[in-house]
């Protein structure tokens, strides 16, 4: 009892606004490190979770084949389950809708195939017309839920049938469908793309209602596609692919492998993972630095007071005991305080791509990441607590001694000012027993912090530059022009000379598309070929274009899949049979219907000519002079085409934007968020250790004091002890962290994959260096005024 009264009248009563805000601490950094660990869990596994139980789609059969009938499919050893769906945008009154808007044809979606969360009321009835469901972002992006309506405006079998005859802008005269929002549902396949406007997707009723409406009288206005799931998964894609072959009579059909695209997201979902856990550790890294500075200002502030009362019988375990015992309270506390806060900031988590494929968003506890931190931060702290009593009370004991800095030795050599030979000391020499300064954390804080904080915002830099410059990605147009399909369309020359003297227009290409085989891999083949107005080429990664009939360009993903690269040999299989081509480079090919941006291949005309008769989608490419507006130029050019092209209504749309990214845009404030607690570091490093040194080396100040120091030149001591942890974390971070930060932005950008442009944040660089000063002068004016007050004669007397 008399032990408990002691320790609360010396280590706690005084001190408990400290022990308060030690516990705030603990509570802030636990709950912050735990919510990014927990969230870069649940976003990194968000995919396989999605797919538990889902039946998912191993393969999307791109056939393009008019009134197919998939029915022949289903017959076809292995197949499992086939889901077709209508390649034709649902037009939705007040909704902009994209590609992915696409009707079922049949029944056996979401059922055999494509099984879905459903997020919020039910899935739609396969025979009404009237049903439809949607993906969360749409929720968001038009505020319609679950008992809303929209209204889908169809065609006109007539106008449908115009579409197969001259391409073009399908016009929309047929029947108006009021629907009823039923569910709200994610699946494998069916996830928000982000950056997505809102995906609507009726039930299969309406086009077994309206067939005709979607594909015209005859079939010709349009064709399905189908995802299918094979018994034997992703192994059993090559027999399929020949079964499919020989069932058409065409080789070259696309068939997408969705394993594929599947592990691209998954490489994204490991990076948002990995930023989440960087800043999880970085939290952690400041957190602890901070809380140790806590716990050591308690721990120090209560060691007098103990050794008064070892004379009256404490013994040396009961004083380290009774030193830790505060701080070891206050860190249990906060870490209940800490989990509490990470279970509530879980309903945000997971974040950026990883959120569209969660399959439970909401409320979570991830109970092997919340006990740990429950438990162990409390014990962590008590530890480190009573260890660093039970140094201090042995230091009291040991000699004055301290190791001469080499630098702080020179400047005394060159008799540089007495204040600033104490500042270098103080900020370079460590020193032994009770005047012990922890040097070695502030200076590493400091490093560390710096480096961190450049190397975050250089890859930031490398983010906002990726998220904001599609020619990164090869994309260096702004609009296309859906020219037909299946060899039936618009002469590409009438619409180029029909366009090309817009004065927006900085460049106009026909872009003609047909699938090819080469092995195991089918893959989309572009016709290149620049003419009068050639668009900018863009993600030449290496070698160069196609120059002659007998060369290709590979896009870099493709080239990986196949082995191949610059100066080998790729036999490619079309509709008019087979031909070996050699690889001229490797780079980006134009984002399509059919393809990512990653994988295809350009070729010149004669080269496409060798292995199709005929297209299979063409449309040009359209490059817009810098700072024209896109939806200005592409209702002009529609005017402009129409009248040229005897009424022909020309289909306008904005260019396809990659993917990835979209997604990266969407994480791109993380890199930012890390920087800042990395400063964090090198601030509470910097603040600490200018606050200890004036504590505990008060009597050195004392004696300079005495000798004629004037407050002034007192104050010069911290400024100087701050410059220098300054310095020598600017001189050491900054070209450490601009190379870690150009290392790690290349990594992301070859996995990606994107053209890797170094980045340079130049802001930065030109204001690291006054603002780290700036930071250093702000920490020490505090500590420079308590130096500048010290009471010379008290302190000498209690010496």
């Amino acid at each position: 009892m008399r032990f408990s009264r002691a320790w609360l009248a010396i280590a706690v009563a005084p001190r408990w606004r400290a022990h308060v805000a030690l516990a705030v601490i603990v509570a802030f950094a636990l709950a912050t490190v735990l919510a990014a660990i927990a969230g870069a869990r649940r976003g990194g596994s968000a995919q396989e979770r999605l797919r538990a139980g889902a039946l998912p789609a191993d393969i999307l059969v791109q056939s393009q084949i008019p009134d197919f009938d998939w029915d022949r499919v289903r017959a076809l050893p292995g197949v499992a389950a086939v889901a077709p769906t209508v390649v034709s945008a649902l037009s939705v009154q007040g909704v902009r809708l994209g590609w992915d808007s696409a009707p079922p044809a049949d029944a056996e979606i979401w059922r055999s195939v494509e099984r879905p969360v459903v997020l919020a009321g039910r899935l739609p009835d396969p025979a009404r017309a009237d049903e439809v469901v949607v993906l969360p972002h749409f929720l968001d992006e038009y505020g319609k839920g679950v008992g809303d309506s929209v209204v889908i405006q169809l065609s006109t079998p007539e106008e449908v049938n115009l579409i197969g005859d001259t391409s073009g802008t399908v016009a929309r005269h047929g029947p108006r469908v009021v629907a009823r929002i039923v569910g709200v549902i994610r699946s494998p396949y069916y996830v928000d793309p982000s950056g997505a406007t809102g995906t609507i997707l009726p039930s299969p009723g309406l086009f077994l209602r309206y067939r005709e409406n979607f594909i015209g009288t005859d079939g010709r206005g349009g064709f399905t596609i189908a995802l299918v799931r094979l018994a034997g998964g992703e192994a059993g894609i090559p027999a399929f692919r020949a079964r499919f072959a020989a069932l058409t009579a065409r080789p070259a059909v696309k068939i997408e492998n969705l394993a594929t695209t599947r592990r691209q997201v998954d490489r994204l979902l490991g990076y948002e993972a990995a930023v989440l856990l960087a800043l999880g550790l970085s939290v952690l890294a400041a957190g602890t630095l901070l809380i140790g500075q806590s716990t050591a200002r308690l721990v120090g502030s209560s060691i007098p007071a103990l050794r008064t009362l070892r004379a009256p019988g404490l013994t040396p375990r009961q004083a380290v005991a009774a030193a830790a015992l505060g701080p070891a309270l206050a860190g249990a506390a906060g870490a209940m305080t800490g989990v509490l806060g990470a279970a509530a900031a879980s309903p945000w988590l997971p974040i950026g791509a990883a959120a569209s494929y969660e399959p439970r968003p909401g409320f979570d506890l991830d109970w092997a990441v919340l006990l740990p931190g429950l438990l162990g931060a409390p014990i962590v702290l008590a530890l480190g607590a009573a260890g660093y009593a039970w140094i201090l009370f042995a230091a009291a004991r040991s000699p004055r001694r301290r190791t001469p800095s080499v630098i702080a030795a020179a400047a005394g050599r060159q008799g540089w000012p007495v204040p600033i030979q104490t500042g270098l000391r103080f900020a370079l020499e460590r020193g032994r027993g009770l005047d012990t300064l922890p040097v070695g954390s502030a200076l590493t804080g400091t490093v560390a912090g710096v480096l961190g904080v450049l190397a975050a915002l250089t890859f930031a830099a490398g983010v906002a530059d990726a998220a904001t410059n599609p020619a990164r990605y090869g994309q260096t147009h702004q609009l296309i022009v859906f020219l037909g399909f299946n060899g039936q369309g618009i002469p590409p020359d009438r619409a180029v000379a029909a366009l090309a003297a817009d004065p927006d227009v900085a460049g106009i290409e026909d872009r003609p598309m047909s699938p090819a085989v080469s092995g195991h891999l089918t893959l989309s083949l572009y016709g290149y070929a620049p003419g009068r107005h050639p668009v900018p080429v863009g993600g030449l990664l290496a070698g160069r274009l196609p120059a002659t009939d007998t060369e290709v360009l590979l896009a870099t993903r493709t080239a990986e899949t196949l082995g191949m690269g610059v100066g080998d040999r790729i036999p490619l299989t079309g509709t008019r049979g087979s031909h070996e081509y050699t690889v001229s480079g490797v780079g980006f090919v134009p984002e399509g219907p059919a393809n990512n941006y990653a994988e295809g291949a350009l070729a010149t005309p004669g080269g496409y000519r060798a292995l199709f008769d005929a297209y299979e989608i063409d449309f040009l490419l359209i490059a817009l002079r810098p700072g024209a507006d896109v939806t200005t130029a592409a209702a002009r050019l529609g005017r402009t085409s129409s009248e040229a092209l005897d009424g022909a209504r020309l289909g306008f749309v904005p260019f396809y934007e990659p993917r990835q990214l979209v997604e990266i845009k969407g994480i791109s404030g993380l890199p930012a968020t890390l920087g800042g607690f990395l400063a964090l570091l090198a601030l509470a490093a910097t603040g600490h250790a200018l606050t200890v040194a004036v504590r505990r080396r008060r009597h050195e100040v004392a004696v300079l004091r005495a000798l004629g120091l004037t407050p002034a030149q007192s104050r010069w001591i911290v400024l100087t002890q701050a410059g220098t942890l300054a310095l020598f974390g600017l001189v050491a971070g900054v070209p450490l962290g601009l190379a870690l930060g150009r290392v790690l932005w290349r990594v992301v950008a070859e996995g990606a994959p994107l053209l890797y442009v170094p980045p340079t944040p130049v802001g930065t660089l030109l204001l690291i260096a006054p603002a780290a000063l700036l930071a250093a002068a702000a920490l020490a004016v505090w500590p420079a005024r308590t130096a500048a007050r010290i009471r010379v004669a008290a302190v000498l007397r209690a010496e």
